[in-house]
């Protein structure tokens, strides 16, 4: 779902920060182990590192000697059920051998789970309609109180659009390719999202998902980028702690309307989605006000948009982030272990899989993002029957939300992530606030 937050964030930059010297940042980081402490969930997984120190307060602080004999971490048995219960996960899976590659993985999926059934596909497209429909009616209808469950439902309705394009862009929806961008582009439009940059960036997040750097979706916070100013780092915190379900806004600005950011042979598509979005934008919006005012307007389509980045947010940061999996820098990356063992399936309640058309069970969309949506269950089972031990898998919850809001922000090589706490315990008011308040339930 595409660029590092960290750089979406560069929309509070201004003139705050020159361009980051990328190369300089990797120069931080060496080799090392990943540790588990037990003195509380925010800790748990990380320690203390000298490099990560507040630049204004000096504090050294003693390393702590590992056992040479320890095994790794991800190897034992007991220690993998540890860190699931710790995070919120089901099952952490075992590393995946590296002589494992990802066609391997491909090749051992059913050939029917790549068929395209152009009725499943229309199915999906009326279910979207239809509860989009609904959901309209129900705002319209909805006493003032009963509003958020209205917005909720018509926000998680609307997530199916761009699942549904989401297929499209990845040309798993119809075998007829007109149709597919045609489809495509119109189920983004109620997103104010332009179709075609977005599946320019998403390909590659695909193609590089985990790899530092180069994946255009989620990457975690960079030291030289959280240190550069006052200003910035107080909104990176927040962006990464209570804003975090909503940081796609960020990414959306940031990343999909700037023709620069496309090569040459890109930007006639892109500037047409630009153009369908715009009219749209013209059209659409001044009659939802003509109609029913500006309350109308926020009732109508920006509660359900926010929805809608709800879930946009939640289910990226969810698939791709958790303290035990790491960002690789090109030469360490495996893409067998990026797509099956890097990659979470989460279940969530029933009605929201079926709203959002089973985007949840996304390991095998990772391992071939040409499997149609309506096939991921099938080629999950398959998965889970050949490659089980080494999967990811969880049930949301308030833990592993919590997990990921107050634990996963910036890069350590060695660590994965450390906190923000741990770093700038004075701005992390944020963070603080979300570890006391947010439920500890899994």
């Amino acid at each position: 779902m595409a660029c590092t937050l960290a750089d979406s964030l560069l929309l509070f930059k201004g003139t705050f920060q020159k361009p980051l010297r990328r190369r300089d940042i990797a120069a931080h980081y060496s080799p090392g182990v990943f540790s588990l402490n037990s003195d509380g969930l925010i800790r748990k997984g990380f320690r203390r590192q000298r490099s990560f120190v507040n630049r204004n307060k000096v504090t050294v602080i003693r390393a702590v000697a590992v056992p040479v004999q320890q095994p790794a971490p991800l190897e034992n048995v007991e220690h993998r059920k540890q860190l699931a219960e710790d995070y919120g996960f089901r099952q952490i899976g075992e590393p995946l051998p590296t002589d494992v590659t990802l066609k391997d993985v491909i090749n051992s999926l059913p050939k029917e789970v790549f068929e395209i059934d152009d009725v499943k596909a229309w199915k999906s497209v009326l279910i979207s309609v239809t509860s989009y429909a609904l959901g309209i009616f129900m705002i319209s209808k909805a006493p003032w109180y009963l509003l958020p469950l209205a917005w909720a439902w018509t926000g998680t309705a609307v997530t199916g659009f761009f699942v549904i394009g989401h297929d499209c862009a990845h040309k798993s929806f119809s075998s007829n390719k007109l149709v597919e961008d045609i489809v495509g582009t119109l189920a983004f439009l109620p997103l104010i999202y332009p179709y075609e940059p977005w599946r320019f960036k998403h390909d590659r997040h695909h193609a590089k998902t985990n790899k530092l750097f180069e994946d255009t979706a989620w990457n975690p916070v960079f030291k030289d980028e959280f240190e550069s100013s006052p200003l910035l780092r107080k909104a990176i915190i927040y962006g990464y702690g209570p804003f975090r379900c909503w940081m796609s806004i960020a990414h959306w600005l940031m990343w999909h309307f700037d023709l620069k950011k496309f090569r040459p042979s890109e930007v006639k598509r892109v500037k047409i989605s630009l153009a369908c979005v715009f009219s749209f934008i013209a059209i659409g919006w001044p009659l939802i006000i003509y109609k029913t005012g500006i309350m109308g307007w926020i009732k109508f389509w920006l509660m359900p948009w926010l929805g809608y980045h709800f879930w946009m947010s939640t289910f990226t940061m969810v698939h791709h982030t958790a303290p035990h999996i790491p960002f690789r820098n090109s030469e360490e990356w495996n893409a067998a272990q990026a797509q099956l063992n890097g990659t979470v399936h989460c279940d969530y309640p029933k009605w929201i899989e079926i709203l959002c058309h089973d985007i949840n069970v996304h390991i095998p969309h990772h391992i071939s993002p040409r499997i149609p949506s309506y096939n991921l269950r099938a080629a999950h089972k398959s998965i889970e029957e050949n490659w089980g031990k080494y999967l990811n898998e969880a049930s949301w919850n308030w833990r592993l939300m919590k997990t990921i809001m107050t634990v996963c922000h910036l890069y350590d090589k060695e660590q994965n992530y450390v906190a923000f706490d741990e770093v700038a315990p004075e701005d992390s008011g944020p963070i603080t606030f979300l570890k006391e308040s947010m439920p500890d339930y899994a």
